[in-house]
């Protein structure tokens, strides 16, 4: 059956989502319109196609295990020189990405994988472009905000045209524990806040 490319995120809803896409492809990042706006939970990895049931299987348990919280953008920040990447900043909701992540890349599932940079929750606005257009990218999106409550995350998979479509959505099951903390001793709406690294 061969490989396939994955990819585990959560999607940015609408509007937010289309308008960062277009603001994306503006500042001539050509990958914009095959790459949905998301915040990545697992970066893209080859796994056996014929793994694919079991990908799901632990995804969803994954699902089952969270609940939603809120999720709040706000600025932008960038990982030059390390990487040619200027990103809006995730303030609110970034350690339950971290939380979630930890459970993708499992050890005991179908998914692990070692990162090639620590992770840090953030949502792309440019990659690999001139450093003049990332420079813009970084100041016009630098007073950028958007907040909704995060409920669900998705598996997408890599065509071979390098476009990145949705396999399947994984809604939260209202579980007791989200960013490796008891519900009970959470109070919803709690921020989860990151220190930006640029």
């Amino acid at each position: 059956m061969g490989t396939v490319t994955l990819g585990v995120s959560i999607a940015v809803p609408e509007p937010y989502g289309s308008l960062l896409q277009e603001r994306r492809a503006g500042f001539g990042d050509t990958a914009a319109y095959g790459i949905p706006t998301h915040v990545t939970l697992l970066p893209p990895t080859e796994v056996d196609a014929a793994k694919l049931p079991s990908v799901e299987a632990h995804l969803a348990s994954v699902a089952t295990a969270g609940r939603p919280f809120p999720m709040r953008l706000s600025g932008t920040g960038t990982f030059r020189p390390l990487s040619p990447v200027v990103f809006v900043q995730v303030v609110e909701g970034a350690s339950a990405c971290t939380w979630l992540q930890k459970r993708v890349r499992d050890a005991s599932g179908p998914l692990t994988r070692e990162l090639q940079f620590p992770y840090h929750p953030h949502v792309t606005v440019a990659h690999g472009i001139s450093e003049e257009a990332m420079d813009r990218a970084y100041g016009e999106l630098s007073d950028y905000t958007a907040h909704w409550s995060c409920a669900s995350f998705a598996l997408y998979e890599q065509g071979p045209d390098g476009v990145w479509r949705m396999l399947h959505e994984y809604a939260f099951g209202g579980g007791t524990e989200i960013a490796g903390v008891p519900s009970q001793s959470t109070p919803a709406g709690l921020p989860a806040t990151s220190s930006p690294r640029t």
